[in-house]
């Protein structure tokens, strides 16, 4: 498990710690290539929300993930639902009408990441403007 856990946490706590040098030393604000990179990690951790939406439960049988989770399997309730778990947005896959295998914090996460990394992009776009219009003098 270690030997799988090494290529991506290695690669993941070298960008944190590039990332996290600006916010340290207090240049963050002024740098359109932090808030670019922003936008890139926050858009990874929607991908990996979305990720976790979608394999809660991982399971070919519905009714086997259910019952793992303590959970009762309604089928007539899955059947008269089916459009719900097969959707993109907002990632659902209900035993009943009372509990979802998918957690509560998955779909919120869904929209935020995505809205903060579009503006940390328009910041860094912002930010890059100002810099070629005052000549890259300005950094704040």
């Amino acid at each position: 498990m270690a030997l799988i856990l090494i290529p991506i946490l290695l690669p993941l706590l070298v960008g944190l710690w590039f990332w996290s040098r600006p916010l340290l030393s207090g240049t963050w604000r002024g740098s359109p290539a932090w808030f670019g990179w922003s936008a890139v990690l926050l858009l990874l951790g929607a991908g990996a929300g979305y990720l976790v939406g979608s394999l809660a439960g991982a399971s070919l049988d519905p009714e086997e993930a259910c019952h793992r989770a303590g959970q009762t399997y309604d089928r007539a309730y899955r059947r008269a639902h089916f459009e719900e778990y097969t959707r993109w947005f907002p990632l659902h896959d209900k035993c009943h009408a009372g509990y979802d295998l998918v957690p509560v914090w998955v779909n919120p996460v869904l929209v935020v990441l995505p809205v903060l990394a579009l503006l940390c992009l328009a910041r860094a776009v912002g930010l890059t403007v100002k810099r070629l219009r005052t000549g890259g003098k300005g950094t704040s």
